[in-house]
């Protein structure tokens, strides 16, 4: 294969530093190893983020993403890796991750976890007619 998984977050400048705007990503196919029993787990990953200097490279997150597959986490500790190595590598305003787990054993799980810079405040919503 040309391409392998990897845990290198690459970045990039942010095009609009002085404006807060979102990012969404959807990762529709996230899977790692249930660490009790060895059998996969599948998830979708959603991410959103207000950058603040940097913003996450997709084929970089893509790669990073794949990493996972073989690795057996817990869904709650993977959920908290992923926001604590995309705080890491971007260090944005604000970042929360939302990771929908699929059915296992008749069970769904959603892990939600978030970041935000102290010093970033979120602009008021506009709340339309």
């Amino acid at each position: 294969m040309s391409t392998q998984p990897s845990k290198t977050l690459e970045t990039f400048d942010n095009p609009q530093p002085g404006r807060s705007y979102t990012i969404r990503i959807e990762v529709p196919e996230f899977t790692c190893l249930c660490p009790k029993t060895g059998q996969p787990d599948f998830a979708t990953i959603l991410i959103e983020y207000v950058p603040k200097r940097l913003c996450v490279e997709l084929k970089a997150l893509k790669l990073y993403m794949w990493s996972f597959r073989d690795q057996g986490a817990f869904h709650e500790a993977v959920t908290n890796t992923i926001l604590d190595d995309l705080v890491a590598a971007m260090a944005p305003n604000f970042l929360r991750i939302r990771a929908e787990f699929n059915v296992r054993g008749g069970i769904y799980t959603t892990v939600i976890v978030e970041h935000r810079d102290a010093q970033w405040q979120a602009p008021q919503a506009v709340v339309l007619p």
